[in-house]
């Protein structure tokens, strides 16, 4: 049997690259950044959060984002929430799937949400119901799972445990995005890491988040998909970086992420001279090559 080689890249670079910009970018570009991106042909692009501009003011701009760029019928226009009133404010602006996000590490979440893990899931309760009323997809992110700037390193178990509590907090499935929000992870800790989650959620339903401060993001891909990882997040440009996260630089970049997987022989179904002109965009506005 041969085995069907297509590996999900969700493009996360207008939300989690743009939230750590010292300067306001304005809306207008922001759009033509996502617009250019659409073009690509991503099955989703995480576009914006509809967080407290008090705790990322990049983002204060959301709905504005939301109702001007130009939508394709084949890509998913998702946002991040941290609760109710962002999840309101989301589906008013018309988003196709919310994001919930918390960690696997207490310390990393008070700095983040001002809560504990089982406080930011309590959060999440009223979130998930708005969801499921509206008939929009849920994907849960689990931040920290190799290693926390506050607590120091992540057990495996204490990523279970995160998971567990989301797939709880859902009864009717949630997608697991693993998040290695440092960027220092080696594919041994990876696979640590996937090995444990596995025990509630088949690999291959589970989306790595890739940050690639140490370099080795592309090793961990190659690792991850060795153990059956097929969905990965990735920042056109390689923009990013957490304002929670001290020393975390960009996220995976989608160019690298697409030429590694084409030249292993896998599909996507995302156009590289597209993603390319979007960098370009994102060069522009960042001023950063």
């Amino acid at each position: 049997m041969i085995e069907h080689r297509h590996v999900r890249v969700t493009e996360v670079g207008p939300r989690d690259g743009l939230q750590n910009e010292s300067v306001i970018v304005p809306v207008s570009d922001k759009i033509a950044f996502v617009d250019a991106l659409s073009e690509a042909g991503f099955p989703e692009i995480e576009t914006t959060s509809f967080v407290s501009p008090k705790w990322v003011p990049q983002l204060a701009d959301a709905a504005e984002v939301m109702a001007g760029i130009a939508r394709e019928a084949s890509t998913a226009y998702s946002v991040l929430c941290p609760n109710l009133r962002g999840a309101e404010a989301a589906l008013a602006a018309g988003a196709d799937k919310i994001s919930i996000f918390t960690s696997a590490s207490e310390g990393f979440c008070r700095r983040n949400l001002n809560a504990s893990i089982d406080e930011s899931i309590d959060r999440f309760r009223p979130v998930v119901s708005l969801a499921r009323e509206a008939s929009i997809p849920l994907r849960g992110y689990v931040s920290c799972v190799v290693r926390c700037p506050y607590d120091g390193e992540v057990d495996p178990e204490a990523v279970l445990a995160t998971v567990r509590r989301l797939l709880d907090l859902v009864d009717d499935g949630i997608e697991i995005a693993l998040g290695e929000t440092l960027g220092v992870a080696d594919p041994d800790q990876i696979e640590a890491v996937l090995d444990e989650v596995a025990s509630v959620v088949p690999v291959s339903e589970i989306d790595l988040h890739l940050h690639d401060t140490k370099g080795l993001a592309l090793a961990c891909v190659d690792r991850a998909l060795q153990c059956g990882v097929r969905a990965f997040d990735s920042s056109c440009g390689g923009l990013g970086g957490c304002p929670f996260a001290p020393g975390a630089s960009g996220n995976l970049a989608t160019e690298a992420l697409l030429e590694r997987l084409e030249t292993g022989g896998w599909t996507t179904g995302v156009d590289r001279a597209a993603v390319s002109r979007a960098a370009t965009i994102a060069s522009r506005i960042t001023g950063r090559a």
